[in-house]
């Protein structure tokens, strides 16, 4: 008799762990924490960072961007914005701010009414040929975005395709992002393109993957595999018996290409930062604008 073995898929690991780090105050934020940090872009390609912020006063005011894309999840609070493209609108909790900088934009974030807003802002990198593109935005509003119930968990889906439902975000590169809430006890898998990096910060509660215990302020990455038949599903399990789980979970294909940061600028060699701050004290980015504030009516009428 003859035995034919039949190989099983390799599936996602848990590569590393990180907690996130408190800054604390500054001139901007009434509290700050950096969840990954910009030192070693080659290392999170094609993400360069995540923050979190609380503020009321004064927020982020007037202030420019070239060669990236922001994302801005709304926590708590809500958000007022307004770029130099025309754009303005209040984002509130579970709102999402999907920001192309491309060739140069000027924005403000600030606390709608000088209240307090909470958000988590994600920095995806855009590879060379995207640098330079038209800046665009995008409102993805909780109530408009596709939702995925499973048994015990529910998928908020962002961007990318996941378990077969798209979300709503246009990309210049294509990245996964949801928002995943989870019941006490209960399980979850997603199945993510298997060239893609992926990390997962844990909002609230705590989760299992694999064999690794991560509880809220963690993140965990998990590397591309390197057989592209292999399987992207990533399963976590709710161990946080008094509280649903919350977890953040995006994955990317790596860009692979040399990056180079400065301030708000994302380029990939140093002289295009130095192009980048003089095209933008030399008006090339448009005027400042002077917006007013946004008022109630805003609000209501969204």
């Amino acid at each position: 008799m003859t035995t034919v073995e039949t190989a099983v898929p390799r599936g996602r690991t848990i590569d590393r762990i990180q907690a996130k780090t408190l800054v604390g105050p500054d001139a901007q934020v009434d509290d700050k924490a950096v969840v990954i940090a910009p030192t070693d872009p080659r290392r999170t390609d094609p993400f360069l960072l995540l923050s979190e912020d609380w503020f009321s006063i004064p927020g982020f005011d007037w202030h420019p961007h070239r060669g990236l894309e922001t994302v801005t999840y709304v926590i708590d609070g809500a958000l007022e914005h307004a770029d130099n493209g025309g754009h303005a609108g209040v984002l509130e909790a579970g709102d999402v701010q999907w920001m192309t900088a491309g060739r140069g934009i000027i924005h403000r974030e600030l606390a709608y009414g000088d209240e307090h807003a909470h958000t988590l802002q994600l920095w995806l990198n855009l590879p060379a040929r995207a640098k330079m593109v038209e800046p665009r935005y995008q409102d993805l509003r909780a109530a408009d975005r596709p939702h995925v119930d499973v048994p015990g968990a529910g998928i908020d889906v962002i961007s990318g395709s996941v378990n077969g439902v798209r979300g709503t975000a246009q990309n210049h590169w294509p990245v996964t992002g949801v928002v995943v809430t989870v019941e006490p006890g209960a399980s979850v898998a997603l199945d993510l393109p298997a060239h893609d990096r992926a990390f997962v910060y844990v909002m609230t509660g705590a989760v299992r993957i694999g064999l690794h215990d991560l509880s809220a302020g963690q993140v965990a990455w998990s590397e591309p595999l390197d057989d592209p038949a292999a399987s992207g599903m990533l399963g976590m399990t709710a161990t946080h018996l008094d509280q649903v789980s919350t977890v953040m979970l995006f994955s990317g294909r790596p860009i692979g290409e040399r990056v180079a940061m400065g301030g708000p600028f994302v380029m990939n060699h140093r002289v295009e930062i130095t192009k980048a701050f003089d095209d933008y004290r030399q008006g090339r980015f448009g005027p400042v604008p002077r917006r007013p504030r946004l008022g109630a009516a805003d609000r209501v009428l969204r």
